[in-house]
């Protein structure tokens, strides 16, 4: 099919960022859809083939300049600070069992795939990635315990990046040592080679970072020119000497992590968006650029003993091994042993390192996009589907109800995280201040004390039990923007402020005007009419709905005093009462109110599609 160039270009953009949304809004791998719309207009119906629609080169410039600024993006991760601070497990994984992985996986693909030596180890160094673009996904689903869930979390993190950093050297290292005219005077190339995309990374890293704490760009201008910066180190260090532009950029942007940059978690954030969008598009370049022939190769027997060994030799021997003498259990061990999908990084890195192999004559190097794309496929499904069953055998799953984020500590907020304490749904009170989180601790709520917009973007924090967040500070503004960054975590549905200024300031703050979530209650739910409320003995008080107490008789029997908060279902889940949305009552579920402790039950005169409407009426901050 003929199709121009910009719309060939447009449907792979689009296909990319639309099956993230789709794998988002179903709750299932975004690879899985990614690899099915870029097989479909590829190799299945032949409607875009980008390299022969781009031309060899521009193909393969696309492919390296994505694959650079990914590497950066996944660089920026790699604070020494952080790595101090891991436990001793997630250290031996990172080191020890990267390099056994390593060594099994190039062995693996030489004697059991056929690979030569330099394929193999390129290939082996590769697949030692997770990458938290599908080990979180993963996370969220299966809803593991803590200590799990942060050792493969901070291995996706870490290993990310190395692995592209050590298919580099493992190709250079090969090349050298394979090749019939390897002499000294190709190693010290090499090393040359090697000290200045070192150079160029450092001084890049240093002179971005230092322009950046300096105020060097305007604000609207540091991601852009960051960005610019990366594609500029990438390329100087290609042109000084050719194949090291990937190790430059990780140099660069392991320096810049290190600098304790003020702006850098906004960069990030660019950053990071810039990445999705390319890794999205990258992949459904790659799998649209799979032959036929290539696919029919997946199911090659080498191939597939290859995929077989990764999973159940390769993978569980390496954590076995890494991991003696630590902290972790042989439960948790063989949960960690079993898990470790490979996704879109690896796929792209593989289609970068691919064609520069075949360009050094590895012809075997064809091969690689196919293996990786049936290990990278088996991996997401056998792990996807696995991971929530096997962990709940081996007593290692969040079993429970999910749970709610209270940011801000006060009398209200503890008030509920204790309510729900004693209904078993997990409660976690979030504040900067350890003064704030006294009435907390003494009450035995669990908390965190940190900035949630930091902790949660440098993974310190882990949400992946709680499904709700509720935003309780005294400051609106920064409500409004705690509620923006998580709505695209949790959903905006499941995100709801408390009223801090009330109706009447709504025409003081234009900022607040236009708020993306809902506001919790009625227009009587303000934050100091909450804690004031407290601070005259309300209590939490739950009734049941029934199929002789039904909802509409609840509404006529309530006391007037009595706030709604939310509902708890039948299996545990909440859902506030907002100023935009009345919940859906059933049978079986119960109705959580702020209620004074002596019920008047006066409500009988009250209009029950009156009080719908109020939900409906509240003009907007």
């Amino acid at each position: 099919m003929n199709l121009s160039m910009t719309f060939s270009v447009a449907l792979i953009v689009f296909l990319g960022v639309f099956s993230q949304w789709i794998a988002w809004k179903i709750s299932k791998p975004a690879i899985v859809i990614m690899s099915i719309c870029g097989l479909i207009v590829g190799p299945l119906l032949n409607i875009v083939v980008p390299a022969q629609l781009m031309g060899e080169e521009m193909y393969k410039s696309i492919i390296s300049l994505s694959v650079a600024v990914i590497l950066f993006e996944g660089s920026l991760s790699l604070n020494f600070k952080e790595i101090i601070d891991t436990r001793l497990t997630i250290k031996r994984i990172v080191t020890l069992g990267a390099f056994i992985s390593w060594i099994l996986g190039s062995l693996s693909a030489y004697f059991l795939a056929g690979l030569s030596i330099t394929t193999s180890l390129v290939i082996g160094a590769i697949l030692i990635v997770t990458g938290p673009t599908v080990i979180l996904p993963l996370l969220r689903q299966a809803k593991l315990d803590k200590k799990v869930s942060s050792i493969l979390k901070w291995e996706g993190i870490l290993v990310d990046p190395l692995g592209a950093i050590l298919a580099v050297f493992s190709f250079e290292i090969a090349r050298i040592f394979t090749s019939p005219t390897a002499n000294m005077g190709n190693v010290l190339h090499f090393a040359f080679g090697v000290f200045i995309a070192i150079v160029v990374g450092l001084i890049f890293g240093f002179a971005t970072g230092k322009a950046l704490k300096e105020d060097y760009f305007p604000e609207y201008l540091k991601a852009a020119m960051v960005l610019c910066l990366v594609i500029a180190s990438f390329t100087v260090s290609e042109v000084v000497s050719h194949e090291t532009g990937l190790l430059a950029v990780t140099v660069m942007g392991v320096v810049m992590a290190n600098m304790e940059i003020p702006s850098l978690e906004e960069i990030s954030h660019f950053n990071e968006n810039i990445s999705i969008i390319l890794i999205s598009s990258v992949f459904i370049m790659l799998t649209s650029s799979l032959s036929r022939e290539v696919l029919v190769n997946i199911f090659q027997p080498g191939i597939i003993l290859f995929v077989l060994s990764m999973l159940f030799v390769v993978r569980p021997l390496s954590i076995w091994i890494s991991t003696i003498g630590t902290d972790i259990t042989n439960k948790e061990r063989a949960l960690v042993g079993w898990i470790a999908p490979r996704g879109i990084v690896a796929l792209t890195v593989t289609g970068y390192f691919s064609n520069l192999l075949v360009a050094e004559g590895y012809q075997d190097a064809e091969m690689l996009l196919a293996l990786t794309f049936a290990l990278v496929i088996v991996t997401v499904l056998a792990h996807g589907f696995s991971i929530q069953p096997l962990a709940k055998k081996l007593g290692l799953a969040h079993s429970g109800k999910p749970g709610l984020v209270i940011v801000g500590s006060n009398k209200f907020s503890v008030l509920l995280a204790e309510f729900l304490k004693k209904e078993e749904i997990p409660t976690l009170v979030v504040d900067y201040s350890d003064y704030d989180l006294g009435n907390a601790v003494e009450r035995g709520i669990e908390y965190h004390q940190g900035e949630i917009l930091y902790e949660v973007s440098n993974y310190n924090l882990d949400l992946v039990i709680y499904k709700k967040m509720l935003l309780n500070t005294p400051i609106p503004l920064y409500n409004v923007i705690v509620s923006r960054q998580f709505s695209t975590k949790f959903g905006r549905g499941n995100v709801c402020l408390v009223n801090v200024l009330g109706d009447k300031f709504k025409n003081d703050f234009k900022e607040l005007k236009h708020i993306d979530v809902p506001r919790l209650g009625d227009y009587r739910a303000t934050y100091l009419q909450l804690i004031g409320l407290v601070n005259e003995g309300y209590e939490f008080s739950k009734v049941e709905i029934t199929d002789e107490f039904k909802e509409i008789d609840y509404y006529e029997s309530m006391d007037y005093r009595r706030i709604n908060i939310m509902v708890i279902n039948k299996h545990g889940d909440i859902e506030f009462f907002t100023t935009r949305k009345h919940p859906k009552v059933s049978s079986g579920d119960f109705i959580v109110s702020l209620a004074p402790k002596e019920i008047h039950d006066d409500g009988k005169e009250q209009n029950i599609d009156g009080f719908e409407s109020d939900f409906n009426n509240l003009s907007q901050i």
